[in-house]
């Protein structure tokens, strides 16, 4: 069994709870979404074949690096196949698993690493796919991302925070703004003002590289 996977490599993570903290990242080929302001195109469509590894060939290339924490990301890593087995391998060798995925695909069968699930806001076109039943898995463990591009998207956000008491569900609930695309103090104001248990993030990475540089 072969998994394609884009690229693994060792940075610090750059946003959530565990922004700073050194970090393997395992990112997967292929996602089943297209958000208008992606960060990651080179990782999106699922038929290119990046690199084919076995579950071996995966955990011995995490191995090289001495780090505990592990993000499984994309694309969007939960549309794979078997994808439980790379969790389960990771969480048995007692690594702290975090996985990023998009909101659409169904978070169930991640139910013991630690999820951070973006639900997609009207500016990154794709807000109608998003897949409100993932919430009824939603634990304190997890954590919840809104990715803003306009003050419409972060009324928008607010709005499902409130509708669906995310606030008692989920750990961190984290509004990230789309790099270059939202007046920073304007969103911190917004975000100071809004009432509810919130915290904004920047993408860490993005202001220590070039934004554009891959493997970091």
């Amino acid at each position: 069994m072969k998994y394609n996977i884009s690229e693994i490599f060792y940075s610090v993570q750059g946003e959530g709870s565990r922004a700073g903290r050194p970090c393997v990242f395992l990112r997967l080929q292929g996602c089943d979404l297209r958000c208008s302001w992606c960060d990651t195109p080179y990782a999106l469509e699922i038929k290119e074949t990046a690199t084919l590894m076995s579950l071996e060939e995966i955990l011995g290339a995490i191995a090289k690096f001495d780090c505990n924490l592990i993000n499984i990301t994309g694309g969007e890593p939960l549309i794979h196949k078997n994808i439980n087995i790379i969790i389960d391998a990771l969480l048995a060798r007692d690594f702290e698993v975090t996985i990023e995925t998009n909101g659409h695909a169904d978070i169930s069968i991640a139910n013991d690493a630690i999820r951070i699930m973006d639900l997609k806001c009207p500016d990154s076109g794709m807000s109608k796919f998003n897949n409100f039943k993932n919430i009824d898995y939603i634990s304190k463990k997890d954590e919840i991302k809104f990715v803003v591009a306009s003050k419409a998207d972060f009324d928008w956000a607010m709005k499902i925070i409130g509708d669906y008491n995310l606030e008692s569900k989920a750990g961190d609930i984290f509004i990230s703004p789309v790099f270059g695309k939202i007046d920073l103090e304007e969103l911190a104001n917004l975000v100071i003002h809004s009432g509810k248990r919130i915290r904004m993030q920047l993408q860490m990475h993005k202001f220590i590289w070039d934004p554009d540089k891959r493997g970091v």
